[in-house]
């Protein structure tokens, strides 16, 4: 143990907690710049097989990355505390170089490197997440990760768009440019979280420990708790179909909105959708009952497809402008979703006292949920599509929004009367 996790091991909670989110959410927040500059380019002057060439990149990209979360099923669940910070870098420096092959290699054919980008880069939010579970402030510290998903798409658009717009730099340069200029401050985040102790035995006695998990663990405690994961996937599923579709086509919804496409605001509306998305996830900590806490987070779920479904109203009631539009979409999407990441899978474990993690738990919803939206990407050349993304992206946040209220209050149901009332320490 080093000086520094010795010292953190004695910290007080908020010093403790100041520092690990400071890690988490810096290293999560350059991984983006490694993955999200591809969305800050709209490449309108090429085709591929007769396809609009973007939806092809991103496409290529999220097979890497949808597979990457079935490979990160087995290895975030398996992987030993020691080997995570090196296998980070590990992961963001193959990216990188995929990012160069993309820019060297002429269009449209360099599509392909975007797919030896995105398989990597699926299995770093388990490794980051894995420093901070299984301890008394997990929400407060997976909340400041979560942020870091919500804002930095929005801030690495906003550099991409700069450096194409303000800078000259070509749209199949500004990816690997963008990942650059994040490489000293990831350096420094990733041996940041290395400093960060185990968790505590005060930690483990509420939380349950935290240990890697074999191919056997993972189908027993899947045969314990089939009925309820099998519907909180189905949840997550939904909601990485519609997060996907406003991120990645971001500038074309802002577009049939009528903005007037300024860099600026795709970090702006982010932002706001971030301060209130973490403070509300954020708050479980002071739940100690992990039944309660665990209840009260698919109220929360419930309460952001409700916001959804009031945005898509005022949408329509022309009430709203194209910022509260999308701030409101966003609230209500990350909401829920964030849940997944702080508290719920979190919760699940400890209620239950099961020995294992939460990274098997993320990687089965993330597979199967970036799996949905790679579905939705081959239809490309449907008229759902050729309509407009905003229109794509409406139509499906409301068949989302209504589907997920039912599925939820069936959950509510299902654990209220199975989660054990009374909890051991």
């Amino acid at each position: 143990m080093t000086f520094i996790s010795k010292r953190l091991a004695t910290a007080s909670p908020h010093l403790f907690s100041v520092y690990c989110i400071t890690a988490a959410f810096g290293t999560y927040f350059c991984m983006y710049a490694f993955r999200k500059p591809i969305s800050a380019g709209t490449f309108e002057d090429w085709t591929l097989w007769g396809v609009s060439y973007k939806p092809m990149l991103i496409a290529s990209q999220m097979l890497g990355y949808m597979l990457s979360k079935f490979v990160g099923i087995k290895v975030v669940s398996e992987m030993p505390a020691s080997r995570r910070a090196v296998g980070i870098l590990v992961l963001i420096g193959i990216a990188e170089a995929a990012l160069l092959l993309f820019a060297v290699t002429p269009p449209p054919w360099n599509f392909v490197w975007l797919f030896f980008n995105g398989l990597p880069l699926g299995m770093v939010f388990g490794l980051v997440l894995a420093f901070l579970e299984g301890r008394r402030v997990t929400e407060a510290l997976a909340a400041g990760l979560s942020a870091s998903m919500i804002i930095s798409s929005g801030v690495v658009k906003s550099l991409g768009q700069t450096l194409i717009q303000q800078w000259g730099v070509s749209e199949f340069w500004m990816p690997v440019l963008t990942g650059a200029i994040f490489i000293g401050p990831l350096l420094l985040f990733v041996w940041m979280l290395n400093q960060i102790p185990k968790p505590s035995q005060d930690d483990i006695a509420h939380r349950s420990e935290r240990t890697p998990m074999t191919s056997e663990q993972r189908r027993a405690f899947i045969g314990r708790h089939w009925l309820g994961v099998l519907f909180l996937i189905a949840i997550y599923v939904l909601l990485t179909i519609m997060r996907s579709i406003r991120d990645d086509f971001g500038i074309e919804i802002w577009r049939d909105l009528g903005h007037d496409g300024k860099p600026a605001i795709f970090a702006q509306s982010e932002m706001m959708v971030m301060f209130g998305v973490v403070l509300i996830n954020g708050a479980a900590i002071w739940i100690t009952s992990n039944r309660r806490a665990f209840l009260s987070s698919l109220g929360l779920v419930g309460f952001g497809f409700v916001i959804v479904l009031a945005a898509i109203f005022g949408h329509w009631q022309q009430r709203l402008s194209p910022l509260a539009f999308m701030v409101m979409t966003g609230m209500g999407l990350y909401i829920p979703y964030v849940a997944f990441h702080t508290t719920l899978f979190e919760r699940l474990i400890a209620a239950f006292r099961e020995r294992g993690n939460i990274g098997f738990l993320m990687y089965s919803a993330d597979a199967i949920g970036y799996l949905g939206y790679v579905g939705i990407m081959l239809l490309r050349n449907t008229s759902v599509l050729e309509a407009g993304f905003l229109k794509l992206f409406v139509g499906a946040s409301l068949l989302i929004a209504i589907a997920a209220i039912f599925i939820t209050l069936f959950l509510v149901f299902h654990y209220y009367h199975r989660l054990p009332r009374e909890e051991s320490a």
